[in-house]
């Protein structure tokens, strides 16, 4: 078994993604020279999307220590010509493979598996034909699948998925596996389950997940308190809901979700620094779990959002309601806009985390409490949810 060397370069693949920046940033901060490789967005060349990033972290005046090279995962040589693909392959690159496709849409499977399965061949010739020292591989805790439900920092071996975005990224840490070994190509498989915002600033580039059903209460939120304020209330009357002497709005919402599980969130801080706390002494052919073993309910995250939103009304709902079962307009458009997540509000599975413990001597996450939730959720709104995050 080959012995993984550590490393003063490295290649990173999806740094303009939300793990890939921080792992980037990180990177710079620990004055590394680092390989960024990637597209050009329609308006934006892959140098100024990185730009814009490096401006957001407040380390704008690292971009020396950065190289940049467009490439394409689907072309031979990662779409560069000879000179350049052959003058990367002696520069001696640890890879961190960090792009990827992150929807759970089975309209999206084909977008997915191209992206997540189908772009690995090219990167994975590179780390043979450069002889990379190691190839990290950011998975996901979810691609264990749902045949068991204490699941070990073992290869995959279940054949069920939640979706089309677990499923793809268990056939890619096959792939990755099989290839590395082959070549004897030391690798690690890095599984984190939902990374939130930043757990001490709040801060984050993206806000889905944990954020997307408290945006979505929010503009709910709105609309009735403008009926209320502005139009008597008669809209708001009519579905039970009232604003008390208190000012709280009540807001009758109940929540259907199959099973009395947990939802597994860590901060992006703790996720970066366990990341770099496993490639600083990885281990060959190794998976990590970088999860939280105190993950929370879904009873207890509505607390946080009603007292964050200043309304009561939720009402969390084990079983699937009745077909013939009236529900309020409200129920029905956050059943619809929360359909893709409901698998991880209530997900039975729990993370083995015994490489990760060693590689960190048991460092785990902050407890998710409302001090932290309000954090995040404040800072998302004073971005307008991402809207304004880079003016």
């Amino acid at each position: 078994m080959p012995e993984i060397k550590n490393n003063e370069m490295y290649l990173l693949t999806g740094a303009t993604g939300f793990l890939g920046s921080h792992i980037m940033a990180e990177l710079l901060l620990k004055e590394k020279k680092v390989v960024i490789t990637g597209r050009a967005s329609k308006n934006e060349s892959l140098k100024q999307r990185i730009q814009i990033l490096l401006h957001w972290f407040g380390i704008a005046h690292l971009e020396e220590m950065l190289e940049f090279y467009e490439t394409d995962f689907l072309k031979t040589r990662l779409g560069l010509d000879i000179v350049e693909y052959d003058d990367l392959c002696t520069k001696n690159l640890t890879i961190i493979h960090c792009a990827s496709d992150t929807s759970f849409a089975e309209k999206n499977r084909k977008r997915v598996m191209k992206s997540n399965v189908d772009n690995l061949t090219e990167i994975l010739n590179f780390a043979l034909n450069s002889r990379t020292p190691c190839f990290h591989f950011i998975s996901t805790a979810y691609a264990v699948g749902t045949d068991i439900v204490e699941s070990p920092e073992v290869p995959v071996n279940s054949t069920h998925f939640t979706n089309v975005y677990e499923e793809s990224k268990a056939y890619a840490e096959n792939i990755v596996s099989f290839r590395c070994r082959e070549h004897e190509i030391p690798f690690t498989i890095i599984r984190p389950s939902i990374v939130y915002g930043n757990s001490i600033s709040g801060r984050s580039l993206k806000f889905n997940a944990l954020y997307y059903p408290v945006r979505f209460l929010q503009y709910i939120k709105d609309i009735y308190l403008n009926d209320i304020k502005n139009n008597g209330g008669g809209k708001s009357t009519k579905n039970g809901i009232y604003l008390n002497d208190k000012g709280v709005l009540h807001l009758p919402l109940r929540i259907f979700i199959p099973n009395e599980g947990k939802i597994n969130l860590i901060p992006v801080d703790y996720f970066t620094a366990t990341f770099f706390s496993i490639i600083e002494n990885p281990g060959n052919e190794t998976f990590f779990h970088i999860t939280s073993n105190t993950p929370k309910t879904m009873v207890k995250l509505a607390s946080y959002t009603e007292r964050f939103l200043n309304i009561t009304g939720i009402e969390i709902v084990i079983g699937a309601s009745d077909k013939n079962e009236l529900r309020n307009p409200t129920e029905e458009l956050f059943d619809h806009f929360i359909k893709v997540y409901r698998p991880y509000i209530s997900d039975k599975r729990v993370f083995i985390r015994q490489n990760t413990d060693q590689a960190t001597n048991g460092d785990l996450p902050p407890d998710f409490t409302y001090e932290i939730f309000n954090k995040c959720m404040s800072f998302a709104d004073s971005v307008d949810w991402g809207k304004n995050l880079f003016t």
